[in-house]
């Protein structure tokens, strides 16, 4: 048998043990039957009370445990949904307490899993906005309330893996074309003049918006600045031309010509 009936057994003869006890007394002292009749009625009064308070006490422990299985369930099938996933099949043929643990562990379970995509959905939100920031572009659409699915998750990942490059390739073309743009500033001897060009020359290049209005500005700036060099050399060369010219028309001697073309 097991330990539960063994003291069940055992509780039951420490009863019968203690009625024999009381009846012996009762026999030594002459207690008429009567007044015996009374006292086992009390006896079992008072056992009956201990008895029904234990009993009453165990089944609302059990409603507890019902109660909150029942709960589960709701809150089981509920994640589910949120989740996408298949819902939860408890085995019937198990006890109220291995039942309510098994959905205890399911619960936990399903409510990391919950609050990792939270979270991860979090991360990548804010990831997007900076990026939509230096980019200029419309934020992924996205429910930012409810929990994403896998894929979900999986095409922002991706979406933003593409942001990535796109700025990338961004910032390589605003490094490059900012590098010439100074150099024909230098060579042109160009001071920035408009707040554009103060922003792509003097400001930090992490601060500059690498919006395709901005690229585009970029290189019609840089456009500008080859064409008035491309304006200037032509002048240089016309100049050249006519100072050749001259020098044959005036004879001038060769050691002067190349003091001059220093110049």
């Amino acid at each position: 048998r097991c330990r539960s009936d063994v003291l069940a057994a055992e509780a039951v003869s420490l009863l019968n043990g203690a009625m024999a006890a009381l009846r012996d007394i009762w026999e030594e002292i002459g207690i008429p039957e009567e007044m015996r009749l009374e006292r086992i009625a009390t006896v079992k009064k008072h056992i009956k009370e201990i008895l029904d308070l234990m009993v009453a006490e165990e089944e609302r422990l059990k409603q507890r445990l019902l109660k909150s299985i029942a709960l589960s369930r709701k809150e089981l099938d509920t994640l589910c949904k949120e989740l996408e996933l298949d819902p939860f099949e408890a085995e019937e043929e198990t006890t109220i307490l291995q039942m309510e643990k098994n959905l205890r562990n399911r619960m936990e379970v399903l409510l990391k899993q919950k609050m990792d995509r939270m979270h991860e959905l979090k991360t990548l939100i804010e990831q997007d906005q900076d990026l939509c920031d230096l980019l200029c572009t419309s934020p992924f659409c996205i429910n930012s309330t409810t929990v994403p699915s896998l894929d979900d998750l999986d095409r922002f990942r991706r979406h933003l893996a593409s942001l990535n490059t796109e700025k990338e390739q961004r910032q390589e073309e605003f490094v490059s074309s900012k590098r010439q743009i100074i150099l024909l500033m230098e060579e042109l001897d160009h001071t920035p003049d408009t707040s554009f060009e103060r922003e792509v020359v003097c400001e930090d290049e992490e601060a500059f918006c690498l919006s395709k209005d901005n690229i585009a500005a970029l290189q019609d700036l840089l456009q500008q600045l080859e064409v008035r060099r491309s304006r200037n050399e032509a002048a240089c060369e016309e100049l050249r031309s006519r100072i050749l010219a001259l020098w044959e028309r005036l004879q001038v001697p060769a050691e002067e010509r190349e003091t001059s073309a220093v110049h």
